[in-house]
């Protein structure tokens, strides 16, 4: 590999620092160097890659249209940039890490699941193929290949070394490629969708995608009708109250329509598949319920629930993707029961040193006022734990400086000498090896109108886990492991409880019948409660089903005697040491 220029080197030293300040009175001198840059040439994957991650920063959040137009104008440029390093046998394998593939005229290569595969095939069937180099393990196809290749089980059943390859080329009707007939195939069988899925992950095949431009992080862009320019300095941490800005009214939502709806779902599925993710809510996403909003300074929002045969059992589930000027920054995962959401935020690397704090409380506020969640739960993976690109960036700390505190008492007293120290030595630095300590626990934030920080809450020990590790300890007590024999009895029993009759109910309310069934199986005292309160649990179950489950959300906020008994559950460890 050919080493970058000093000069290069200092031109993307200087235009680095200028990205990192984003000062306006600096624009002439970002134009200037984006111009110099556009005229040298990259030599190096390394430098390729520092290069295209500040242009993305700089059309995400541009001092001027100039800045805007020449790192758009540089970014059309990287499919050919590519294709120089690749002829001049430049290693290329950097490129493709997850933190930064994604790049215009290169590929992504995994196990994607079938879901992903499928939609793959029918979306961008030109750009798809199987990956048979890195396949290790023929013996799996053995398991399902034979259901629509006649014969192949004369073969598979018995003889070593199957040209499985070979069978597939020949089984498939004259296509180039075969893996939209394959996926076809899976799609046929007469199963379930979450079977059909199961079968074809079993094979772990591996799946290239070379998108095209439009669908790369370096291409792809939401139509938006006027660009912001940022004239004046960010919206830094130190400027955001995430108690004030939760307390704001919230921005109008709009209704998208399906085909509008399935079309940012689309986008959110490619954003997420070249960085080698994939997000529950995008890939299930429900078209119908996408809405859209714009909370100002160039950041659309566009906010999907999920279809009632994807839900979770008891939480509601939410998504977000987030765009800045048109360019997808980020995204948001919410998961919510009663007034509590365990909250997922997750900005792209790239855009990291933006608005992040700000952003994140309007996101936070849209879902306030969508859902009436007051309080916000971080998983310890979110911060650090066992995460070392959370204690890299220091995520406890920009949590904890918007007002976020440990649910462990143990932590909470390190977090406290901390503060001390970092209050008496301005210079002061959290150790990595501290900050893996004050990571073990969550992380809430409660909207209360008097709320004490120091003292544990009601939800501080709550995870819905713990419910459901206790409704395994209760089947296998009970009901000898036998899951089915379980359900049916939970249901038979609230049923009879409830005053209520199962052909009454829906098919799609039945699921979240047995579901809650089998939660309340762990109440003693669920025959005691009041006529009032069985009938507007009735509520609460048939509201699982509906199109809309901020209704399911809001009507367990007005269930109080649920809502203590299912928080008693969470809060109670299930395994016994």
């Amino acid at each position: 590999m050919k080493p970058a220029s000093n000069t290069l080197n200092h031109l993307l030293d200087q235009l680095d620092e200028l990205r990192g300040r984003l000062d306006p009175r600096e624009s002439l001198s970002l134009e200037q160097i984006l111009s110099r840059i556009s005229r040298v040439k990259i030599n190096d994957a390394e430098s390729l890659i520092r290069l295209h991650e500040i242009l993305l920063f700089l059309s995400a959040y541009p001092t001027n249209a100039r800045v805007r137009g020449l790192a758009e104008s540089l970014l059309k440029g990287f499919s050919r940039r590519i294709k120089t390093l690749r002829a001049s046998e430049v290693d290329l394998d950097s490129l493709e890490h997850p933190e930064v593939s994604g790049i215009a005229g290169l590929s992504v290569t995994d196990t994607f699941s079938f879901f992903i595969v499928r939609w793959l095939a029918q979306s961008h069937p030109s750009e798809v193929n199987l990956y048979w180099d890195w396949f290790e393990d023929e013996s799996r196809l053995a398991e399902s290949w034979p259901r629509f290749m006649p014969l192949l089980e004369e073969d598979a059943a018995v003889e070593a070394n199957v040209p499985y390859q070979t069978w597939l080329r020949l089984a498939c009707p004259g296509a180039k490629n075969d893996l939209p007939w394959l996926i076809r195939q899976f799609d046929s069988l007469n199963k379930t969708e979450k079977e059909k899925a199961e079968v074809y992950d079993s094979q772990q095949l591996y799946v290239r995608w070379t998108p095209a431009v439009s669908a790369t992080r370096t291409g792809m862009r939401l139509p938006v009708r006027k660009i912001f320019y940022h004239r004046e300095p960010l919206i830094r941490r130190r400027d955001v109250s995430l108690r004030a800005e939760l307390e704001k009214l919230s921005p109008p939502l709009q209704l998208l329509s399906p085909k509008q709806g399935e079309a940012i779902l689309d986008m959110a599925r490619e954003a997420s598949t070249v960085r080698y993710r994939e997000l529950y809510g995008f890939t299930h996403g429900d078209a119908k319920r996408v809405f859209k909003t714009n909370i100002g300074r160039g950041v659309d929002i566009f906010v999907t629930g999920l279809p009632a045969e994807w839900r979770l059992p008891l939480r509601a589930y939410h998504a977000a993707m987030i765009f800045k000027n048109g360019v997808p920054i980020g995204y948001f995962e919410g998961l919510s029961l009663f007034e509590r959401m365990e909250s997922g935020f997750n900005l792209y690397y790239t855009f990291r040193d933006g608005e992040t704090a700000w952003l994140y409380a309007r996101v936070l506020n849209i879902f306030r006022h969508l859902l009436g969640v007051t309080v916000f739960v971080l998983d310890p993976y979110q911060i650090g734990h066992e995460n070392e690109e959370g204690i890299e960036s220091g995520a406890f700390w920009f949590y904890r400086k918007l007002g976020f505190r440990s649910t462990s008492r143990d932590v909470m007293k390190l977090v406290s000498a901390e503060e001390d120290k970092i209050a008496a030595r301005s210079a002061y630095r959290t150790s990595a090896k501290r900050l893996r300590k004050l990571v073990e626990g969550s992380m809430i934030f409660g909207l209360g109108k008097t709320p004490d920080k120091s003292k544990p809450g009601e939800w501080d020990r709550f995870q819905v886990r713990n419910i459901g590790l206790a409704v395994q300890r209760r089947m296998a007590a009970k009901h000898g492991g036998d899951a089915d024999r379980f359900r049916a009895e939970a249901v038979k029993e609230l049923t009879h409880v409830l005053g209520i009759r199962t052909y009454d109910c829906r098919e799609a309310e039945r699921p979240a019948l047995s579901d809650f069934a089998v939660m309340l199986s762990l109440l003693e005292d669920l025959s005691e409660w009041r006529d009032v309160e069985k009938r507007a649990l009735v509520r609460v179950i048939r509201a699982k089903a509906t199109s809309n489950e901020s209704s399911y959300l809001k009507l367990m906020q007005k269930h109080s005697r649920l809502r203590s008994a299912m928080i008693s559950l969470g809060s109670l460890s299930a395994v016994k040491e």
